[in-house]
């Protein structure tokens, strides 16, 4: 990916991230893009939101959290190192962080703040380290050496970041109990537990997920090995393929469909092209 490619191009929830009854849960960053809605609280190690975007309950970030002008978060905001809040930043909770906080003007903490560290009253930049953060971890799946000297500036010395896919929430997206809605491509690793409906450009979910709702996408869908569909898939001109075991419990609706070994369906199969069904397992990523 170069660098003029943009950021928050993509829903990306890496492995092991859980929506639970009020949170969502990651044990990586959080990004999320402008004029986002999430109807949950989060929870990861930073949180970094860009503008306008709405939180639905608390944030707790391990690290740092950046939220950008005129963020509205409806709970408490929790923060381990340093925060930065943009510009008329709305919290209708508390605020506590352990490090250093960087305001700016007219922001509104409804229940008053507590900051152990320095406290700036000035409009500082979140948007622009929110996307030198985002491009750490694009450079740590592989991307250009040049700037990995300028990524390694910004991880702990000791590299545990190193191994920690970001979750990505792009630009405009709406995520809550009823659904995940994006006009980009929506990629969900593995063990991931999620409720709500994926609405998205095209999907692809990784092995040992239980997703509790239906897929939709215009495009092609991709479902891994034991991950558990419990509602409809469907793709409006794309292709289906479901990985060894894996279980839909509604029907599948596409242009093609493959079965992998195991692989059911526990409602209505339409196909408007062929239907195959893989009797050998074959490797799976």
């Amino acid at each position: 990916m170069a660098f003029s490619s943009d950021p928050l191009d993509e829903l990306r929830i890496p492995a092991g991230t859980e929506a639970q009854e009020r949170d969502l849960v990651t044990d990586g960053d959080v990004l999320i893009g402008a004029r986002s809605t999430i109807e949950f609280g989060v929870r990861g190690r930073n949180v970094l939101a860009g503008e306008g975007v709405r939180f639905g309950g608390a944030i707790e970030a391990e690290g740092e959290c950046r939220l950008d002008m005129w963020c509205d978060v409806a709970g408490n905001v929790l923060v381990g190192e340093n925060a930065y809040l943009g510009e008329r930043v709305h919290i209708g909770g508390q605020l506590k962080v352990a490090g250093d906080l960087d305001i700016g003007d007219d922001v509104d903490i409804e229940d008053g703040f507590e900051a152990n560290g320095w406290i700036v009253i000035r409009n500082p930049m979140p948007t622009i380290v929110f996307l030198f953060v985002y491009l750490k971890h694009l450079l740590l799946l592989g991307e250009e050496d040049a700037a990995q000297a300028l990524i390694s500036q910004m991880v702990d010395e000791d590299g545990e970041e190193a191994d920690l896919d970001p979750l990505v929430i792009p630009r405009n997206a709406t995520v809550n109990d009823d659904a995940w809605r994006v006009s980009e491509p929506a990629t969900i690793g593995a063990d991931c537990r999620l409720h709500g409906n994926v609405r998205a450009e095209t999907i692809d979910v990784g092995a040992d997920c239980d997703v509790f709702g239906s897929l939709r996408a215009r495009g092609d869908v991709v479902v891994g090995q034991r991950t558990v569909i419990h509602g409809d898939l469907t793709t409006r001109d794309g292709s289906v393929e479901l990985g060894p075991d894996a279980r839909v419990l509604g029907d599948v609706s596409c242009e093609d469909l493959e079965l992998g070994p195991g692989a059911e369906v526990d409602g209505t199969m339409r196909a408007g092209g062929e239907i195959t069904m893989v009797t050998t397992e074959r490797e799976q990523e």
